[in-house]
């Protein structure tokens, strides 16, 4: 499986006129392109980032769609007055202790590493970043996007509320501190999110 995501840092001020759009035109039309198995949105309403992601079972579904997708990107980015960065991923880790219910929040953690290291580094973070991670309390789910060629990858920790996530940050902040540490990586950003919609028809990958 694989996902494109759009980060759009916009005007704070415009982001409900944003999600507005991306749910009543955007997410309606992809879901109808070919290969689609699903899209999430996230926001920060404080800064003006949102991040839209559409999942696909193959690569070659989503880039076939890249040309259909974009005059509605380029609506949204004028809407926000946002400048898209968009990015296409291989959905390596995907798991889901339960619903993920409305109020949820984000820990979105981006990082960059060695190319060469990425299956034993995804191996490293199923086996012994994930099992801490998922026995937090208020744990909804969690995924992991890779691009191989560059080395990056982005991970969503999502909790069933504000508060739980507020109440994890100090034992998330060691648990991503030692697996940068374990797994070589470099620490790119971090950032909170309220998920506004999530619906990635995602098989688990573990």
């Amino acid at each position: 499986m694989y996902a494109r995501s759009t980060v759009l840092r916009g005007d704070p001020q415009r982001i409900d006129e944003g999600i507005a759009m991306v749910l009543d035109e955007v997410m309606p039309a992809v879901r109808e392109m070919e290969g689609c198995v699903g899209l999430s949105l996230l926001v920060d309403r404080g800064s003006g980032v949102s991040i839209v992601t559409s999942a696909w079972e193959s690569q070659e579904a989503m880039r076939e769609t890249a040309q259909r997708v974009q005059p509605l990107r380029d609506r949204g980015a004028a809407l926000m007055s946002a400048t898209p960065e968009v990015r296409e991923w291989e959905i390596a880790v995907l798991h889901r202790e339960r619903h993920i219910p409305e109020g949820a929040c984000a820990s979105v953690t981006w990082t960059r590493g060695d190319p060469a290291n990425a299956d034993r580094n995804l191996d490293a973070f199923r086996y012994h970043v994930m099992p801490r991670l998922t026995e937090l309390d208020g744990f909804c789910s969690l995924s992991l996007f890779i691009d191989r060629a560059e080395g990056r990858g982005v991970t969503a920790t999502v909790f069933r509320d504000r508060a739980a996530l507020d109440a994890a940050r100090q034992t998330l902040d060691g648990i991503r501190s030692g697996a940068l540490d374990q797994l070589g990586l470099e620490l790119l950003d971090v950032a909170q999110f309220d998920v506004v919609y999530a619906h990635l028809r995602v098989p688990e990958t573990v």
